[in-house]
């Protein structure tokens, strides 16, 4: 199963931003983070995207530990996420492999 998590935030949060991301504690042992993937266009700022990969049997524990990550942004000027559980995939493994390999 996936959660895809969305960032965005102009550039001039750019050095608070790396800085929190540098703080945060490691991933659980039953999560596996696919990116992050990072945009920028001038005028716009930043946008990124993070796909954690985990086992279905752990989505709670997974999505409380993903959304809490989150919150460590909330008053960095100009932040704005989304993360949400009804965008949970759920994939055989034979399809996750072709998908997040690309």
């Amino acid at each position: 199963m996936v959660i895809i998590g969305f960032v965005s935030y102009p550039s001039e949060s750019t050095k608070e931003m790396a800085k929190r991301l540098l703080s945060q504690p490691p991933l659980p042992a039953y999560i596996t983070l696919k990116g992050h993937y990072v945009s920028s266009e001038v005028g716009k700022g930043i946008n990124a995207a993070a796909i954690y990969e985990f086992d279905p049997s752990k989505f709670s524990e997974a999505f409380q530990f993903i959304v809490a990550r989150y919150t460590k942004y909330f008053d960095v000027p100009g932040f704005s996420h989304s993360v949400n559980p009804k965008n949970a995939i759920a994939f055989n493994e034979p399809f996750t492999r072709i998908l997040l390999s690309q």
